[in-house]
């Protein structure tokens, strides 16, 4: 079950979810190491959140790399000037490979425009890098002592993807579904989105950041759904007159 694109027609340009999309391919392309795999490793200790970082506060030891264990004992930090907490926010910007940077970008296209309409440019973009956090939080809340790097903006477009839920039940997602093309109710397909995150048994995704940051989205703009929608009819409104 894959999208294809939403009949949700907007009247803006989404500038936000445009330049959400430009900046994460130019960090995949012109930041992150296309070369050797230990460069690129090495690349996402030092830049990326480590949730072993931010339960202790201190950058990750070699000892810590090298066992995969979480440790509190006093070591010499590989990435001593390493900020874990703006780690945080510049992993929402980094991808472990290509399938998943157009995967990531390909969900936030569909959805994310018509989320931008309804909350405005500075509250979109607080929302995304918000949800962002809540999904960092919420892997961390079950996974407090892994050691590997944690990337990718699964957790901000799930957020992007909540919203949407809450805003446009009704509206159809043109999916393809094996070899056809079905328009699906967005409740219908995010609710299997949802669900389907528990039962990932790939090792290796954030299934726990994908929940929190859709239920983060949901949640916020379960609060001001009517005045979301109120700001698109204006604007409809005003756009057709």
């Amino acid at each position: 079950m894959f999208p294809i694109r939403d009949l949700n027609p907007t009247r803006i340009v989404p500038v936000v979810t445009i330049g959400l999309i430009v900046v994460n391919v130019l960090v995949f392309f012109l930041w992150q190491p296309q070369g050797a795999e230990s460069e690129q490793i090495d690349f996402l200790y030092e830049n990326a959140a480590v949730a072993c970082e931010l339960t202790t506060g201190d950058p990750l030891t070699a000892q810590e790399i090298s066992t995969g264990v979480c440790s509190e004992a006093p070591g010499q930090s590989v990435f001593p000037t390493k900020n874990v907490w703006v780690a945080a926010l510049v992993s929402m910007f980094l991808h472990g490979n290509l399938i998943h940077l157009l995967g990531n970008m390909w969900f936030l296209w569909i959805f994310g425009n018509n989320v931008e309409e309804a909350y405005g440019v500075a509250s979109y973009l607080a929302v995304y890098l918000l949800a962002g956090l809540a999904g960092t939080i919420g892997f961390i809340a079950f996974n407090g002592e892994v050691t590997v790097p944690l990337v990718g903006a699964s957790g901000a477009i799930a957020g992007v993807l909540g919203a949407y839920l809450v805003l446009y039940p009704t509206h159809q997602i043109l999916t393809l579904l094996f070899v056809f093309f079905v328009p699906i109710p967005a409740l219908l397909f995010l609710g299997i989105w949802f669900i389907g995150q528990f039962n990932i048994g790939e090792v290796g995704i954030a299934w726990e950041a994908h929940v929190a940051g859709f239920l983060f989205g949901v949640l916020v703009t379960a609060l001001l759904r009517e005045f979301f929608l109120e700001r698109v009819r204006s604007l409809h409104a005003t756009t057709a007159a």
